[in-house]
């Protein structure tokens, strides 16, 4: 079997590759600044290709047999909505239009917890949750919303598709990814958390369940990926810990949260654009909410690891 990874330099897509390498023979896409460092130890054929380039998608689909779908664009920034529309929805539509084209069956597609929309209301999210306009919707939601979309469209025209939606992927802090920022917000010692709930996932036990879905055929199928949610307060408390830094200790109240985007805009005016807070990522912070995992633990066997054992091995910088 010939397997294509898409996104395979990111977080996910280099532990699937660990996982699925001995399915077959594994091909991945690149772009020509991607950084390929630590997977020149596995046999894997690289083709550069942008998945917003449709010739160069087709072109890497010669003779495929299986497709896991794991790039995107992970931003929260308004400025990146466009952006996040022609990588995240136009790329998949490229990717399954050229597989519709090429007679290719199997997708998994890597989506995302936020694809399934957040209701002001609901507080407990499961696969079979209604995606509704809403103000909680952020354009990175929005976009793998109407990714996903695409993927069911090609589905109605013959694909078998899974779909997985994996809540904040927990990988190394080494890995310099978007998901390592919530590491660095503890690391920095900063004072403020929020009173919402933070849902997450090892990218380890994340690129299991895939592996174990796929071999339990469940093809036609939509699953949560997520381990557990736990409080910002307990979650950055356990970061501290692993961490040996004092964890946040002033809970973000409305008053406190006004002041904090206000010096947030004033440091974004002035050319700091590392700050990851927004009126939109702020108000999603402070909402209580759980995405279930109950559908993929009655389809497969998995035993999530503890949030300490993955906080221990991720935030351990390797000499």
């Amino acid at each position: 079997m010939k397997i294509l990874i898409t996104g395979a330099t990111g977080l996910v897509g280099r532990y699937l590759i660990e996982k699925f390498k001995d399915q077959g023979e594994i091909f991945a896409t690149k772009r020509p600044e991607s950084i390929i460092s630590g997977l020149d130890k596995y046999p894997i054929t690289w083709l550069e290709a942008d998945i917003r380039d449709y010739q160069a998608i087709e072109a890497a689909l010669e003779g495929i047999d299986l497709v896991i779908h794991a790039a995107a664009l992970v931003s929260y920034e308004s400025k990146d909505a466009d952006l996040l529309v022609k990588t995240n929805v136009e790329g998949t539509s490229n990717l399954v239009n050229a597989m519709l084209e090429k007679g290719i069956k199997k997708l998994i597609q890597i989506s995302s917890v936020a694809a399934l929309g957040r209701s002001p209301e609901i507080e407990i999210i499961d696969e079979n949750h209604k995606w509704v306009e809403s103000p909680l919707n952020t354009p990175y939601a929005i976009s793998k919303y109407q990714a996903d979309l695409e993927v069911w469209r090609a589905a109605q025209e013959g694909l078998d598709i899974l779909m997985v939606y994996p809540s904040l992927v927990l990988g190394k802090i080494t890995d310099k990814r978007s998901s390592a920022q919530i590491y660095q917000y503890v690391i920095q010692e900063n004072k403020y958390y929020p009173e919402g709930t933070v849902n997450y996932v090892d990218v380890r036990d994340l690129s299991e369940a895939v592996y174990l879905l796929f071999k339990a055929n469940k093809w036609g199928e939509q699953y949560i990926v997520s381990a557990d949610a736990i409080s910002y307060k307990d979650f950055f408390e356990k970061v501290a810990n692993a961490t040996g830094k004092k964890a946040p200790y002033k809970a973000i109240n409305p008053t406190s949260l006004k002041v904090l985007l206000f010096f947030t805009k004033i440091f974004k005016a002035l050319g700091v654009r590392k700050i990851p807070l927004n009126s939109q990522t702020a108000m999603l912070a402070q909402r209580k909410v759980k995405h279930v995992n109950h559908k993929l633990l009655q389809g497969i066997q998995l035993q999530f690891r503890k949030l300490e054992e993955t906080l221990s091995w991720s935030t351990k910088v390797e000499q």
